[in-house]
């Protein structure tokens, strides 16, 4: 298998192209998944405190003989903390028994409650102060950049959005690339492929390559120059989502696959979602 791909981000910083995602994982799953994905080769892992299994995280990372710094950790902001980020960073590191985390995302705007760019500061500050190594956000519109870039002057290196070939955001994605921020993808298989996988571009790609459906969707996302985050808990599954390494598709076939796009969401939409 060929060697993974890597991103250099504009802060200097360096992350895996491909990485695990654990949402819905339970404090156990996630644990095991984490194992599972650094054995497999994966050497990036991505939670929130909201999925309320970062300590799952933390036991892999103290189970593992990998070196700290060979592994890339991302953990995020909840909605109820913008005014709070010390200390919800602070019950972050301690349940993945860290002193610092790679990356730290706010998770979501919420521009109703308008307290985004005050949240945006505290990240700034715990980053100087050696807390977090790099600082982005998760599922900001551009006039939600614009604004923290404006009040601020420091720009996310990350914009983490739901993007799959149904729901492509190809001028969010094309927005971030100007203002040099890299584009993460979640829910980049569709929430399990349905609607996806049976496409024929997709299913013809999957026997010309001899991959699955997934693996093609994965390739697709990683040649587009994203990243990319699958969430899965079953080993075998982990196993196929990485074993994408080996080739490449060609331009062609990225144009085939971009007809998909429907533009349909199927999370939550940044301007309403305020939960807390």
């Amino acid at each position: 298998m060929a060697d993974q791909s890597f991103i250099k981000l504009h802060d200097g910083n360096t992350m895996p192209q491909l990485g695990l995602g654990v949402w819905q994982a339970t404090i156990d799953e996630a644990r095991k998944a984490t194992l599972s994905a650094l054995e497999q080769g994966y050497r990036a892992i991505d939670t929130a405190s909201f999925y309320k299994n970062e300590e799952g995280i933390g036991q892999a990372l103290q189970d593992t003989s990998l070196a700290r710094d060979d592994i890339f950790v991302t953990t995020k902001l909840w909605n109820g903390d913008h005014l709070n980020v010390q200390q919800a960073l602070e019950t972050s590191l301690k349940k993945l028994q860290l002193d610092a985390v790679d990356l730290y995302l706010m998770h979501w705007p919420c521009p109703a409650q308008d307290n985004y760019v005050a949240a945006w500061q505290s990240m700034i500050k715990l980053q100087q102060q050696g807390m977090i190594k790099s600082i982005g956000v998760c599922n900001f519109n551009p006039p939600h950049l614009t604004r923290l870039i404006d009040e601020t002057g420091v720009t996310p290196v990350i914009n983490q959005i739901e993007l799959h070939p149904m729901f492509q955001q190809r001028t969010q994605h094309a927005w971030n690339a100007l203002h040099n921020i890299q584009t993460e993808s979640w829910s980049p298989l569709a929430q399990g492929g349905e609607g996806v996988f049976d496409q024929p571009v997709i299913k013809r790609l999957a026997q010309k390559y001899g991959k699955t459906p997934a693996q093609i969707v994965i390739r697709w996302h990683l040649d587009s120059g994203l990243v990319v985050i699958p969430k899965s808990v079953t080993p075998s599954r982990i196993a196929e989502n990485f074993a994408v390494f080996d080739f490449r598709l060609e331009k062609s076939e990225l144009s085939d696959i971009a007809t998909l796009d429907r533009n349909n969401r199927l999370g939550p939409d940044p301007e309403t979602m305020e939960t807390v």
